[in-house]
């Protein structure tokens, strides 16, 4: 019997995968496919994610840039995520099952973990790292992208070793989103930020082909398909345990979830730990409490709040509304896209931008004026 089964075998799950067997849990993972390789880029600001080894690191632009309608350089380092030594870096000291997952019946004493093939797990905590599986009405971001080699990519941004966090100027209801990969080679993304539902990928392809075909490009590499649900509802508490995406770790208004839920396995591990000797609900219910604390369900909502104000703004308007937030101080901009459980400066930030919109975008956020004086 393991003490920790976790199901889902991305970077949340294995990172607290890593994080409990760490602290002496016996700990198993469930994977649909162990040696499958991880596709998708992962980027984050550096100040977001624990400290990595380099082998993890794939690449550190020089510059991060970003446009509402003019540039903007922000005085925070970008990362991007070597997915192999990420991997290896999270990898070690647990077991690895091959299987998915499908049912659990939790038990006084603990959890049964059934997998399709019919096999059983015997658990004292279950948690489900696999991933949200809402869809339909709901707010999401999607985007298409293409890898292109460094020459290539410089028909489209002035200097290969910069990540374009955002570039409004030539979308009209998304940007470009322009990543160097650490190997020759760039990343550019045809974004929707926030839509409900999400724009269909095959008209962000169109546009990224059109943009493309404007500079003599063509798409003849890999391409990256990306959907990711914003408003996952924070989950209730119970028995089984849900991590990553799964537990609404995806920030409702940027989309980015992986250096969170790599932060938090540390926190829930901790938990856990010491919750072990009362038993599996104790410990269930104290990994619940430290993923979703009152600040952090505070700090939720207004977000919540931020994106159906950004997603009622007219198209003309939101590279307007970036222009304001990047002239932000770096401590607001940080506060609310990665202070997880800083409801002050979450607040400050919105009430701010608030104040500094013209009335054409300040109609859109009527409600912000008042966050100051609720903090």
């Amino acid at each position: 019997m393991a003490d920790v089964v976790i199901a889902g075998g991305g970077p949340a799950g294995r990172a607290l995968a890593r994080a409990c067997a760490r602290r002496g849990l016996e700990t198993t993972l469930i994977d649909p496919a162990p040696g499958r390789r991880w596709r998708a880029t992962y980027g984050s600001f550096a100040d977001e994610l624990p400290a990595l080894p380099g082998t993890a690191v794939a690449c550190a632009p020089s510059t991060t840039l970003a446009f509402g309608t003019r540039p903007h350089i922000l005085d925070r380092r970008y990362l991007v995520l070597d997915n192999g030594g990420l991997r290896t870096w999270l990898d070690g000291g647990y077991d690895v099952v091959a299987g998915k997952v499908s049912g659990v019946d939790h038990g006084g004493q603990g959890s049964s973990v059934r997998l399709e093939d019919g096999r059983i797990l015997a658990t004292g905590l279950y948690v489900d790292a696999s991933g949200v599986r809402l869809r339909g009405d709901r707010y999401e971001q999607t985007a298409f992208g293409a890898v292109l080699p460094a020459e290539d990519a410089l028909r489209l941004v002035d200097d290969p070793d910069t990540a374009v966090f955002m570039d409004w100027r030539e979308t009209e209801s998304g940007f470009l989103y322009v990543l160097p990969l650490g190997d020759g080679t760039v990343l550019v993304e045809e974004t929707s930020l926030a839509r409900r539902p999400g724009l269909p990928l095959d008209v962000l392809a169109a546009r990224l082909r059109a943009r493309l075909k404007a500079v003599g490009l063509t798409s003849r590499g890999r391409e990256e398909r990306v959907r990711i649900v914003l408003d996952a509802p924070v989950p209730r508490r119970g028995r089984t345990v849900p991590f990553g995406t799964a537990a609404a770790l995806v920030h409702p208004a940027t989309g980015y979830s992986v250096a969170t839920s790599i932060r938090l396995a540390e926190t829930v591990a901790d938990a856990v730990a010491a919750a072990w000797d009362r038993g599996p609900a104790a410990a269930a219910s104290a990994a619940h409490r430290a993923l979703w604390p009152s600040s952090a369900r505070a700090v939720h909502g207004l977000r919540r709040h931020g994106l159906r104000a950004l997603c009622g703004m007219p198209p003309e308007l939101v590279p307007v509304f970036f222009d304001l937030f990047f002239t932000l101080p770096t401590a607001l901009q940080r506060a609310f896209t990665s202070g997880r459980e800083d409801v002050s400066g979450n607040a400050e930030a919105m009430s701010t931008l608030f104040r500094l919109s013209p009335w054409a975008v300040r109609k859109h956020l009527i409600g912000w004026r008042a966050l100051r004086r609720s903090r």
